[in-house]
């Protein structure tokens, strides 16, 4: 947890969306910009699965964000205007209880005793945040990737608490593929010896499998069109032709795996991986009601921003047409928007010049925006 970070205690028993309880959990979140005397221009961001809530610098905290080119004066999410708050999810290990956290009742880590994680907990815990900073209804929530699915339990659970919803790659579920992906992920992670049935050393994690999980995530990540252009078949310099290992790296998307799964592992606790990793195959929007049209019409916006990449195959444009086309049973003005951009699921990361635009756009064109003078 960075410095930034501030936490929230939701005080009492916590229940669990499938079944368990867990005990006072704390959430850690950040804040930009300052809430208005009418307290309505509060902006709330669900982030995807391995993000912290530092989405951005700030004089507490001046380190680089995730979406560091997204929040902060004149940006598309404009601190000059709005309050916007990043919460780190339930079961993360960036400073909100999960499976890395100790359970007050045991003293004990959690590890794999913590509850069946969902993503409608998430979005409960969540909202606990913004009641306890006596906020009555949001002006928007914004979910990427798994912080999308997140977004929409948030409205499903909690009709009419925020006015716009924006959707950025993701679903009313997981596809087949992505939970395929997700499940070989898992297992990479649980068949590493050291994992040790979630009771590993935590000065020596199951980094292997972590690796592994990491590198496979990448190549999901990002599109097949990028590596051709970015990498094609150049080869790495380091490695020298009478190396005795005669499977060493020799191209540079291998280089740049290997990098990436170094980064990951040293920051990102397995079993919380594991956790919300499979909450996000859990989540449909259709057991809010029976069905998908039941589950669209029990949410209640004013607007709606559903945004797809072309070059997505974690949530490819099909479902961004199916939540887009649903939103309109309880929601007055959607939009769908799908960029041509090369970097896959990652783009809304990577893509500034291409996503600043359609969400200031957004935001611009809304009547009751703290942006609009009186």
């Amino acid at each position: 947890m960075g410095p930034a970070a501030k936490t929230i205690t939701l005080k009492g028993r916590f229940q669990m969306h499938r079944a368990g309880c867990i005990e006072s959990p704390t959430m850690a979140y950040e804040t930009w910009g300052e809430l208005n005397a009418a307290r309505d221009n509060a902006i709330l961001i669900f982030t995807g699965l391995s993000p912290s809530a530092h989405a951005a610098s700030s004089a507490e905290d001046p380190s680089f964000g995730w979406w560091e080119d997204m929040i902060g004066p004149g940006l598309p999410l404009d601190s000059d205007h709005f309050h916007i708050i990043c919460v780190n999810s339930l079961g993360s290990c960036f400073g909100s209880t999960g499976p890395a956290s100790v359970n007050p009742e045991t003293g004990d880590l959690y590890r794999l005793t913590f509850p069946v994680l969902t993503l409608e907990d998430v979005a409960e815990a969540a909202y606990g945040v913004i009641r306890q900073l006596g906020i009555e209804q949001l002006h928007s929530v914004i979910g990427c990737s798994m912080g999308g699915m997140s977004g929409l339990a948030f409205c499903v659970r909690h009709p009419g608490a925020t006015r716009n919803f924006i959707s950025i790659s993701s679903a009313t579920r997981a596809t087949p593929f992505s939970i395929a992906v997700r499940s070989l992920q898992r297992e990479m992670i649980r068949s590493d010896p050291r994992w040790r049935n979630g009771n590993y050393d935590l000065s020596a994690p199951p980094i292997t499998g972590q690796r592994m999980a990491r590198k496979l995530g990448m190549i999901t990540y990002r599109s097949a069109e990028e590596w051709v252009q970015r990498f094609g078949r150049q080869r790495t310099t380091a490695a020298e032709e009478n190396d005795s290992d005669p499977f060493k790296i020799a191209f540079s998307v291998e280089a740049y795996l290997d990098n990436h799964a170094d980064k990951f592992c040293g920051s990102f606790d397995a079993n919380c991986y594991l956790y919300l990793s499979r909450a996000s195959d859990l989540f449909d929007l259709a057991e809010h009601g029976g069905s998908l049209q039941s589950g669209f019409q029990r949410i209640q916006l004013d607007r709606a921003l559903v945004i797809g990449v072309v070059t997505d195959t974690l949530f490819p444009l099909p479902q961004q047409r199916e939540l887009a086309e649903g939103l309109k049973a309880g929601c007055q003005e959607v939009q769908l928007v799908e960029l041509d951009c090369i970097s896959g699921h990652d783009s809304f990361l990577v893509d500034m010049d291409t996503f600043r635009p359609v969400i200031c756009e957004f935001f611009d064109s809304d009547d009751e925006s703290p942006h609009k003078d009186p």
